[in-house]
């Protein structure tokens, strides 16, 4: 953790030298104390309010001395938590700064908002609504009082259990600023908070074009109709006029609004207060009235024509004649019907056959229009509105209909659109947890309030639809817009003391709203922004310099826009009810993966809670998306599965400790202990990867090349694991690792390689390629095969060590029935970006060994490099094969494995050895006899060397046992010779440098002892090794017999090759075993060396000893 230091001069007494002003001494931060040992610097800590004393005193704690670096103590932590607030670094400094600019300016307070204020007040303003004003009564005319109920219930059981589950997740620990999309994010992980926040901000949004779309609705239908700009000629125009009146008045509103809120937002704020209490008077108004119809009921009366409602606009009285003196005359309902004024006028057949009556809207409580509201009325577009009861002549036809003054349905009606329409209402459950950093105890306020809003809200609702269907007429109660009614708004027929308190009332509360909406949208966005999960979204994070967000809200008022385009509330209503579904469903999903996976952070105060009880509102979620719109449902889903993609394709690099990661862990547990049953079947088999990369000083892989083969060959599929070695210990090496892994990573990132990184520090590279073929992978998921590139310098730099390396790999990894790929020239293989516009893949099979190198080139043709290639089989034949027979059994193989490929039988003669093979054998043995006899004497003279080093030492210790200290240069020089003492005190050096670099007090002298004996038998020894005539042995050795036929097998075989295949794109063939013979290590490297010679790209296999292709489906 990086850690900041001042340097500040003191003298003597402490105090600050010379030179220093007083105001440098205010601004140096002392972030060390006294002792040398820095103070904490986390993100979690606010560095400006630490204590600029002594972090500790006295030595209490010396024990930890050196852990005080990096973890502060634990009352320093309970200080700065007890002080936590969870305004930003940069918000703090900001509004020091401007304290300190203007004194007068009051100190900025701790938010102190309580659950009343803070929680019930906002999630009540936001729940009541335009629906409720709008559009509750036309569905309790439709849906009747019980199918209402329904719908009413349903909607708020959802965001009953939905405020449970997001009480549950609210009180886990402090919620900063940010609300419901935080929870959502930090429990469901970055790709999923991105989807469900997206999802909830165009929730809102739509919202707000609702709320304004409301607005005009009450502005043009009841306030001032005359207002309109686009007038309807013709009745059959009027549903038109009125859309593209509200598209107009619309647009003028949102940018109206959007202006209000740019320029002022605190007025906005100040302002809630104002539109909750018009909410509050409206809903008392409401009562009043019904409770004033028991014994008064107001005169609203409806005009029928026979059983079928009028629409009282153009005539006066509801009647067809009127006596003026003595004389009977028509009226202008008359006219309506007739074509002329005069008694003996043609009139509408059904105006002929019915009377005109009567009838109250609103009969009042006590009335038993309750019985007839019960049930249902569901009808289609355009149906006439009729009253069940009142007798009617039915006409012998009504294509006349259009033109006449009847109330018509404008829209179909049925339960589950319904639903969609109403569900916008019971929404706002998150207004109190939007608000959460303004609480005063958050944990305590957010389910309190939530909860009592919600239960206040469903008494409202349900008592509403009771009393609607008890005091209104049903025909009254579907006539949407009060058209029966001289064009009042029905619920406000019903208000006390006059209706306009309900339009006024609900004028100003759907106009707040709808700025709230406007003020919280953007927001929202801001913070998706600036989280940084969604890349393309950032530039919505910024705005102006007290942190309003502009551009997020230029961009909520043009998606606002889009709503106010569609310009029917109706329509809008079932969008954002699918966002805002779909929300509260993930809030379910996190609350119940939370419980479920019983995660150790997992400890909500708020106790009320269960995983069956987030389950049922998840599931009800996801059914109420359907019921309103089942295509609206699939389109939110796409939405959100494109968001969803689009973060996880990004790569979210964001670490919230989500519940998502844990199920991943919980699912991966799973699976692994279900692999563990058993291996796998042939026809699942696939490569599972141990790639073991080389690395240089800088630790930078050598040949990435291997990578982009792994990446070819897997195509994302399958396990991938990386692996390295460094040698040393862990503890001086683990900066290395750290950076070797960072390397790996981010090439496999640019290589696209999907998988895993290991690496590994051993004392040499061969126990560390051990331990990864060994111990990678886990459980079930363990590689099955071994990826590495031929050491192409085995004879010069790495010394015997590096193919002895080698060879041991390919005996632990046959000896652990794990297959095995060797590539040579791996420099040379194509990048993922090349392609190869032809050519051929070129598989040599001498040997059955599993199928493996039949499955590998198939594999590779899966991707774009290799996908034009084709494929060719060879094998091979000998003087006593027959060949033709031998193509069309292979023939038949490959069809049985459905694989495409040509087939060729080579016959390999049985020649005699050639010279060249012969010569190549002995040039061989005497390098390796050379090789051997340097590495013995060498050794041997080690071993000498540390056997005199051992009794040397022990001598040593005897002698100090009777003194205490031996001056080795008080010894005479002639007792050791100077070149042979040297080679001695190197050795010893050598062994035990590390660990004499770690001890402070070392002996003061050694003495060394030699014999006459000893030094002239070492002598001897080398000048017998190099003698003229041990060389002279080497040249004159014959070589041996079996190896000199492996040779020949090497050289011929190797010139069938080149001559088929030279201009291959790539040859694959079998590898050959190392010797059982450990003495022949070095021979059998040239033999591979010999094999592959004279060929660009090759990739030895060797199978892992099981079957991995099958004919069999």
């Amino acid at each position: 953790m990086p850690t900041n230091f001042t340097v500040l001069p003191v003298d003597d007494e402490g105090a600050p030298k010379e030179g220093t002003s007083p105001d440098e001494e205010n601004n140096l931060e002392v972030v060390a104390s006294g002792d040398g040992i820095p103070k904490e610097s986390s993100p979690f800590i606010n560095n400006t309010d630490i204590d600029k004393g002594i972090l500790y005193e006295g030595k209490n704690l010396a024990l930890f001395e050196e852990e005080l670096d990096r973890n502060p103590m634990v009352s320093s932590l309970l200080n700065r938590l007890a002080n936590y607030t969870n305004l930003t670094q940069g918000v703090r400094e900001h509004e020091e700064a401007e304290n300190n600019e203007e004194p007068r300016k009051k100190e900025i307070k701790a938010p102190r908002m309580g659950t009343f204020i803070g929680v019930y007040l906002p999630c009540l303003q936001n729940i009541l609504g335009v629906i409720l004003f709008l559009r509750l009564t036309w569905i309790v005319g439709a849906a009747g009082i019980f199918g209402s109920f329904w719908i009413v219930f349903m909607c708020c059981a959802c965001t009953s259990l939905t405020a449970i589950s997001m009480s549950a997740i609210a009180t886990n620990g402090v919620v900063p600023a940010g609300g419901s999309y935080y929870m959502i994010s930090r429990s469901l992980g970055p790709e999923f908070g991105g989807a469900v926040g997206i999802c909830f901000y165009l929730g809102t949004t739509f919202a707000g074009a609702m709320y304004i779309l409301g607005t005009i609705e009450i502005l043009l239908t009841y306030i001032v109709p005359s207002a309109a700009i686009f007038k309807a000629q013709d009745p059959s125009e009027e549903n038109t006029a009125l859309l593209n009146n509200m598209r107009v008045y619309g647009t003028c509103a949102i940018t109206l609004m959007a202006t209000v809120v740019f320029v002022g937002v605190k007025y906005v704020n100040k302002l809630a207060l104002v539109f909750l209490a018009c909410v509050i008077l409206s809903i008392l108004a409401i009562y009043a009235g019904v409770i004033k119809t028991a014994f008064n009921p107001p005169d609203f009366p409806l005009c029928m024509l026979g059983n079928r409602t009028l629409a009282w606009q153009n005539f006066d009285v509801c009647a067809k004649f009127s006596i003026e003196g003595n004389e009977t005359v028509t009226t202008q309902l008359w006219q309506l019907f007739c074509d002329s004024p005069y008694l003996n006028a043609t009139c509408n057949e059904y105006f002929n056959l019915n009377n005109v009556t009567i009838i109250q809207g609103i009969p009042g409580i006590a009335s038993r229009v309750i019985i007839d509201n019960i049930w249902s009325t569901y009808g289609p577009l355009g149906e006439m509105l009729e009253k069940q009861g009142i007798p009617s002549v039915p006409a012998s036809e009504d294509a006349s209909n259009t033109g006449l003054p009847y109330v018509f349905s404008d829209i179909a009606t049925y339960f589950t659109m319904l639903v969609g329409i109403y569900f916008p209402s019971v929404t706002g459950i998150m207004a109190g947890s939007n608000r959460s950093g303004d609480l005063k105890d958050a944990q305590k306020s957010i389910p309190t309030g939530t909860l009592l809003a919600i239960i206040t809200t469903s008494f409202i609702y349900l008592t509403c639809i009771i009393l609607f269907g008890a005091c209104i007429e049903g025909v009254l109660l579907r006539d949407k817009f009060g058209e029966s009614v001289n064009g009042n708004l029905v619920i406000g027929t019903l208000a006390w003391p006059s209706p306009w308190v309900i339009v006024i009332g609900s004028f100003f509360s759907t106009c707040g709203a709808g700025l709230q909406s406007l003020t919280g949208a953007p927001r929202l966005m801001q913070a998706i922004a600036r989280d940084g999960i969604v890349p393309f979204l950032r530039v919505f994070g910024h705005g102006k310099a007290n942190g309003e967000p502009t551009w997020a809200l230029l961009l909520t008022a043009g998606i606002c826009e889009i709503g106010i385009l569609i310009a029917s509330l109706d329509s809008v209503a079932p969008i954002l009810s699918m966002f805002f579904l779909m929300c509260y469903m993930f809030v379910n999903l996190a609350c119940a993966l939370q419980t479920l996976l019983k995660t150790p952070n997992w400890r909500p105060r708020f106790k009320y809670y269960h995983w069956t009880l987030s389950f049922l509102g998840m599931s009800l979620c996801l059914a109420l998306m359907f019921i309103c719109s089942w295509y609206y449902a699939l389109v939110a889903m796409v939405i959100a599965g494109c968001i969803y993609k689009y973060i996880e394709y990004r790569g979210a690099e964001k670490e919230w400790g989500d519940g998502i990661r844990g199920l991943s862990l919980n699912a991966a547990r799973y699976a692994l202990l279900r692999l563990e049953d058993g291996p796998p079947h042939t026809k699942n088999w696939r490569p599972q990867l141990l790639i073991l990369l080389n690395l240089d000083a800088e630790q930078n892989v050598k040949h990435p090349r291997l990578l982009s083969l792994t990446t070819q060959l897997k195509a994302g599929k399958g396990l991938s694991i990386v692996g390295s070695v460094l040698e040393g210990t862990f503890l001086e090496k683990h900066g290395d690792v750290q950076n070797a892994e960072q390397n790996i990573k981010s090439l496999m990132g640019l290589e696209k390689t999907k998988g895993f990184c290991h690496v590994v520090v051993s004392s040499n590279r061969r126990d560390g390629v051990s331990h990864l073929t060994q111990s990678s992978g886990l459980g079930g998921m363990k590689h099955n095969t071994v990826l590495v590139a031929w050491p192409e310098l085995w004879r010069q730099s790495d010394g015997p060590t590096g193919w002895k390396n080698f060879v041991d790999m390919v005996r632990e990894t046959t000896a652990a029935h794990q297959a095995l790929l060797v590539t040579k020239n791996i420099d040379s293989f194509p990048t993922n970006q090349e392609r190869f516009a032809g050519g051929t893949i070129d598989v040599w099979w001498i040997v059955h060994d599993g199928g493996l190198l039949m499955l590998l080139p198939f594999l590779l043709s899966q991707h774009k490099v290799w996908k034009k290639c084709k494929m060719r089989i060879f094998t091979v034949a000998q003087i006593d094969d027959n060949s033709i027979q031998m193509k069309k059994d292979l023939h038949l193989f490959l069809y049985q494995l459905r694989l495409d490929a040509e087939v060729e039988v080579v016959e390999m003669l049985d020649n005699d050895i050639s010279a060249f093979t012969y010569e190549r054998t002995l040039v061989m043995e005497q390098r390796s006899q050379m090789l051997k006899q340097m590495q013995l004497s060498k050794n041997e003279r080690e071993r000498e060397i540390q056997s005199i080093t051992d009794e040397s030492r022990g001598a040593t210790i005897r002698r100090n046992s009777a003194r205490p200290s031996l001056d080795f240069q008080a010894r005479s020089p002639d007792d050791v010779p100077n070149e042979e003492a040297q080679l001695i005190h190197d050795r010893n050096a050598a062994a035990h440098s590390s660990a004499a670099a770690k001890v402070s007090l070392a002996p003061e002298g050694v003495h060394m002892t030699w014999t006459k004996e000893k030094i002239s038998a070492e002598k001897n020894k080398n000048k017998e090794l190099l003698s003229p005539e041990g060389v002279r042995d080497i040249f004159n050795m014959k070589p041996n017999q079996s190896n000199v036929r492996r040779m020949h097998t090497a050289v011929r075989l190797n010139e069938v090759v080149v001559n088929k295949s030279q201009d291959a794109r790539l040859v694959l063939l079998n590898m050959p075993g190392p010797p059982k013979n450990r003495q022949g290590d070095e021979n059998y490297m040239e033999f591979l060396e010999v094999l592959t010679e004279g060929l660009n790209r090759v990739l030895m296999v060797r199978g892992g000893g099981s079957e991995v292709i099958t004919i069999y489906s």
